[in-house]
């Protein structure tokens, strides 16, 4: 054996020695590593509760239409055989809407006319039958009664005269209800019957919106329907122009509930404005006193735990979140109204409350921070 092996004998030992010293010092610094723990910040975007209100907004959809509407139909029943108006046509009082057939009435007319005539033949016979019955009773050759049967005779026929004539006038206006017109200026807004259809008396065949005042059609639940009354104002916008806002006026709240959708129609008066058309869908928001103090918050910041509504509140001087328990009032069309839970100055945070956790620290918006510090 040469020397440098015996060396390299006695050295192996030594050696092993140092490996498993560095190896442990290097799993102890790794141990060391993983058992050190960083407190996460988050950073969030929060809402300073503001003072609170008594009033609380009511918000709902309706539909543009015209205060008078009419469902017009014929006086009379029969097979309609022309529609001369569509839905948007605009009318004049005196237009020509739409006929049914007049054949049965003409006749009718013509059957009167022939009964008035004969009245009226009639009539002449007993003229002179009643003037020969008083001249025999003036000569004495004609009894009393007999002057009194000539006369009663004459005026029976001349009572048989004006009823044939009456029956004339009404064939002739049977005539003239064939024809359905318009009895206001207006626009068509629907068609109920079309051509070759038999329709009843007073049968709806065309409705008219009459030109004049529009108004908002909207539907109240019966929990709100005590808030509106006649003569209260209220905003009215529109989805299609959102720069068009027109101060209504309650005008109507129903007395009584549809029966099918339970809910209270109430009608809103606009002022005169021609971008309003007809059909246009309109949103009514209403001021209402709600009897408690109410404060907003945006609807991003309301959270649930255990099924109840909370909020994620920053306690003050620790940056730390606690979660609070709310009552919420209503939601509105920029948030929610809490009654209960939360007083003015209060931090809420407004984004992000999924990740939030009991006593999270969080870090402020700059300016905030710097406001707390202050405070």
């Amino acid at each position: 054996m040469s020397s440098f092996q015996t060396f390299a004998a006695k050295v192996r030992p030594f050696a092993r020695v140092v490996s498993v010293v560095m190896i442990g010092g290097a799993i102890a610094a790794c141990s060391e590593a993983k058992t050190e723990t960083v407190e996460a910040v988050r950073p969030v975007k929060v809402v300073e509760i503001a003072k609170t209100s008594t009033t609380r907004e009511l918000d709902y959809s309706g539909a543009v239409r015209a205060r008078t509407e009419m469902n017009l139909g014929f006086r009379v029943a029969g097979k309609i055989t022309e529609r001369v108006v569509n839905i948007g046509d605009k009318v004049k009082p005196g237009d020509l809407l739409a006929r049914i057939d007049p054949t049965d009435f003409q006749l009718a007319v013509t059957t009167a006319e022939a009964n008035l005539a004969a009245a009226e033949k009639q009539v002449e016979t007993a003229r002179l039958a009643d003037q020969r019955s008083e001249q025999l009773f003036a000569k004495k050759f004609a009894s009393e009664a007999q002057r009194e049967q000539a006369a009663l005779a004459y005026r029976q026929a001349s009572s048989q005269r004006d009823a044939a004539a009456s029956a004339l006038s009404q064939a002739r206006n049977q005539v003239g209800y064939a024809e359905l017109r318009s009895d206001q200026s207006g626009i068509v807004t629907a068609i109920s019957a079309d051509t070759g259809q038999v329709v009843g008396a007073g049968t709806p065949v065309a409705s008219v919106a009459v030109d004049g005042e529009k108004e908002v059609q909207i539907a109240v639940p019966e929990l709100e329907i005590t808030q509106f009354a006649p003569g209260q104002p209220v905003k009215v916008t529109f989805w299609s122009y959102e720069q068009i806002l027109l101060d209504g006026t309650v005008r109507e709240v129903a007395g009584s509930a549809d029966q099918q959708s339970r809910t209270f129609s109430v009608r809103i008066t606009l002022p005169d404005d021609k971008r309003v058309l007809l059909g246009m869908t309109a949103r009514v928001a209403a001021s209402v006193e709600s009897g408690q103090k109410l404060v907003s918050i945006p609807l991003s910041a309301l959270a649930k735990q255990d099924g109840k509504n909370i909020v994620w509140v920053v306690k003050d001087g620790t940056d730390t979140v606690h979660a609070r328990g709310i009552k919420v009032a209503d939601f509105v069309a920029d948030g929610v109204q809490v009654a209960e839970g939360l007083q003015p100055g209060d931090l809420v945070v407004a984004a992000g409350t999924q990740f939030m956790t009991e006593n999270l620290k969080v870090k402020l918006p700059e300016q905030r921070a710097a406001d707390n510090a202050t405070n």
